[in-house]
């Protein structure tokens, strides 16, 4: 049986597909132990799919699972987990700023006693501040809000055991937040710290502003209720308020006296309540929306092409 399956979810890395390669092989044949590479590969518009295929040619350990359309980096991990062979499953990028050498770390922590060791950053090179910001305000709302706690400066980036991926495989969520999904699966977890490097070549696929807060939204939406609770409690707070103030104002009507300004309230009145409003059904929508996307059972993801696996198609 393999011991160690690397996945790596892939979209429009041609230059990096190669330098990752070279460096993952020397950790890997250094740990001495069997191992699978595979790329899961959203169907992409450089050279990343013929890289890929030279590859196999040159390392029989080197697979491809190639999706029919672009489904994304979730849907395309979750998919190589579903596929991967291995005792022990390593999540990592292509791009390099997950530095492979970690890889030899994780695995001597996991095999002491854990089931899952995650890499966690010290530091994070090539990254903005208003980014870094944002990933703290997402980490801070999931682990305030939600039923989980997901360890703050970690990614994908991690290695667990076989008894994860036999429960991961089992759990049928469209919203594949694997952070999450991890988190929620439990067992005896550790960390591992590393630098994180720059990007080696190309361009991130993320948002710069708002990919780090859609990733912490769908963490919070996913795990927890209290978003909603919270929506109930601000309506019965402004209902309350809505009643002292009609009170108030037939006070005033009795007493004739005029003690509040007219237009210039009444708008502010009439816009801040109309925010709460739509605020409170967007967020009731992005529930729902993700109930509709759950009852349908849609898969989540479909193949195109499997290669160098047994049951290759």
């Amino acid at each position: 049986m393999t011991e160690i399956s690397i996945i790596v979810p892939t979209y429009n890395e041609e230059e990096n597909i190669k330098p990752f390669l070279e460096r993952t092989e020397k950790v890997l044949d250094k740990i001495g132990k069997s191992y699978e590479i595979i790329f899961a590969l959203d169907p992409s518009l450089d050279n990343s799919e013929n890289i890929i295929l030279e590859e196999i040619k040159r390392n029989k350990n080197i697979k491809l699972l190639k999706f029919s359309r672009q489904f994304g980096q979730p849907a395309a991990t979750m998919a190589g987990i579903s596929n991967c062979k291995g005792s022990y499953c390593v999540i990592i990028d292509v791009d390099l700023q997950d530095p492979p050498e970690i890889i030899e770390n994780l695995y001597n922590k996991i095999i002491s006693g854990y089931e899952v060791v995650y890499a966690k950053r010290k530091s994070r090179k090539g990254e903005t501040f208003l980014k870094k910001l944002i990933s703290s305000i997402a980490y801070y709302l999931i682990n305030k809000f939600s039923d989980i706690q997901i360890p703050r400066d970690t990614g994908d980036y991690r290695i667990f055991s076989r008894r994860i991926i036999n429960h991961l495989v089992k759990l049928n969520e469209g919203h594949g937040f694997l952070r999450g999904l991890v988190a929620f699966v439990g067992f005896n977890q550790s960390f591992v710290e590393y630098d994180r490097e720059k990007r080696f070549a190309g361009k991130g696929k993320y948002n710069k502003f708002f990919g780090s807060l859609k990733i912490g939204f769908n963490g919070l939406i996913g795990f927890s209720s209290k978003p909603l609770f919270f929506m109930s409690v601000s309506g019965f707070l402004i209902a309350l308020f809505g009643f002292l103030l009609g009170f108030w104002y037939v006070v005033q009507k009795i007493t004739d006296v005029n003690l509040t300004p007219g237009l210039t309230t009444t708008v502010i009145l009439i816009s801040f309540f109309a925010g709460i409003q739509l605020l409170g059904l967007g967020l009731l929508g992005e529930y729902v929306g993700r109930i509709y996307d759950e009852v349908k059972q849609r898969p989540k993801y479909i193949l195109d092409k499997k290669i160098n696996f047994d049951d290759e198609k």
